[in-house]
């Protein structure tokens, strides 16, 4: 932190703000999880089609990151946040009332669209909210809510679905959708038009090297096409969906892996599902977050600390190997909670890397591109884990491939990512060049 912090807290507000938001987002991807037993039983369906309605939403959601990146860039936070999150309330209702496997896969790629903005806006607004040594715990709220999602909506959706029948699961995410975007569209303003936020506190952030509010200088495509040849973006994306590919392999697994491998109800897998992700959110806020920020502010040069961090999670990650070599649900769980916990210190360094590196007017677009390599690994390894479930008729193997794509993750981060500092402005890249031109050409 700097050397005196500003009386008030508006920032902090933002940033609650924020978790909330991926909060209910999360609660409306977990709830199919869920009643998957449910809907596997009354529409017929085998792993394979559990597998396709996981993917539905990722597919949708993966493939409309760069363009969310770009809009987010051009319209800001607060008019696609809106809209988003109105969405998610629309489709969360269609699937409640969807009659089979069609009109769920439908709504599901529909929230894909609804949710695409979340996390790159949640990024971007940190971005602008926060000043660069408060960035980690900014960013570890909203990315711990995701993990904390599985710890109440896990338990809170499996007691719908129970008691009042799946449709009411997806139900209960639509009301807490609609009453998101309600609080939302009071609530959020960017700092330069927040009349709550104090002069004090605006100078805090500013100073303190927050990014700069406004769009890309020379129009959203010309950034994309800038960011695609940074290495550091391909290094952060690429190390980034190996991340994916382990997180969303869990977050639409897991309890379904509890009832099949290890024969438990539905509400004792959703209790033990959310084991592993209340550690993953402790580690989220603790190390992801709070301890960053306070090697950062000691002095510990930013990119060791962050890097540390962001490999020594994924190093932790490859703990999913061991639930290969037992059938006891407790120390698979064990193994699952090591795994999630250390994957979970790494995602907000991950979210902050955007922020960290883009060239002003870029983040949203540097989100996009990362978000949407991620979420390609969230459409890939429900589809991949059905197959390999339904052919083996074990979750093994599934999680031996999770694992191989953590290390190929490990190395995008250490060979392509480099250190973590602001990309070169385009208007001064080119600039650079012309002056070494004329200095040949001299």
């Amino acid at each position: 932190m700097t050397a005196s912090t500003p009386r008030g807290g508006r920032r902090w507000q933002i940033g609650t703000l924020l978790g909330i938001g991926i909060l209910v987002n999360y609660f409306d991807r977990i709830s199919l999880s869920v009643a998957a037993p449910q809907l596997q039983s009354e529409f017929h369906l085998d792993n394979s089609d559990l597998g396709l309605l996981f993917s539905a939403f990722f597919w949708t959601y993966a493939l409309l990151q760069i363009p969310t990146g770009m809009i987010l860039d051009r319209f800001g936070v607060s008019k696609v946040g809106r809209w988003g999150a109105f969405l998610w309330g629309v489709a969360a209702t269609l699937t409640a009332l969807a009659g089979g496997f069609g009109g769920i896969f439908a709504a599901r790629a529909l929230l894909g669209v609804a949710e695409a903005p979340g996390f790159p806006a949640s990024s971007k607004a940190t971005g602008y909210w926060f000043p660069r040594r408060e960035r980690a715990m900014a960013t570890a709220i909203f990315d711990a809510a995701a993990k904390f999602s599985n710890v109440i909506g896990v338990p809170l959706v499996a007691l719908a679905v129970v008691h009042l029948g799946w449709r009411w699961g997806f139900g209960l995410t639509a009301v807490l959708s609609l009453l998101y975007f309600i609080a939302f569209w009071a609530i959020y303003r960017d700092p330069s038009k927040d009349s709550k936020l104090s002069a004090e506190e605006y100078r805090h952030i500013v100073d303190g090297g927050a990014t700069p509010e406004g769009g890309a200088q020379g129009g959203s495509l010309q950034m994309l096409g800038y960011l695609l040849r940074q290495r550091k973006v391909w290094g952060l994306s690429i190390g980034f969906a190996a991340y994916g590919y382990v997180f969303y392999l869990f977050l639409t697994w897991l309890p379904g892996y509890l009832v099949q491998s290890m024969h438990m109800s539905i509400l004792k897998s959703a209790w033990f599902s959310a084991i592993p992700w209340m550690f993953a959110t402790l580690s989220d806020l603790l190390v992801g977050g709070w301890l960053i920020d306070h090697l950062i502010a000691r002095g510990h040069d930013e990119t060791r600390v962050r890097k540390g961090v962001l490999l020594g999670g994924m190093l932790l990650g490859l703990a999913v190997f061991g639930t290969t070599t037992t059938q006891d649900p407790y120390i698979a769980i064990i193994w699952i909670t090591i795994a999630l916990s250390g994957l979970a210190a790494a995602a907000p360094v991950g979210w902050s890397l955007p922020s960290l590196i883009a060239p002003q007017g870029g983040t949203g677009t540097v989100g996009g591109i990362m978000n949407f390599a991620n979420n390609m690994m969230g459409a890939i390894a429900p589809i991949v884990t059905g197959i390999i479930v339904g052919s083996t008729h074990s979750f093994s193997n599934a999680f031996l491939v999770a694992g191989v794509m953590l290390l190929i993750g490990m190395a995008a981060f250490v060979f392509l990512l480099g250190r973590i500092e602001p990309i070169p402005e385009p208007a001064s890249q080119a600039g650079a060049a012309d002056h070494s031109a004329k200095r040949s050409a001299a």
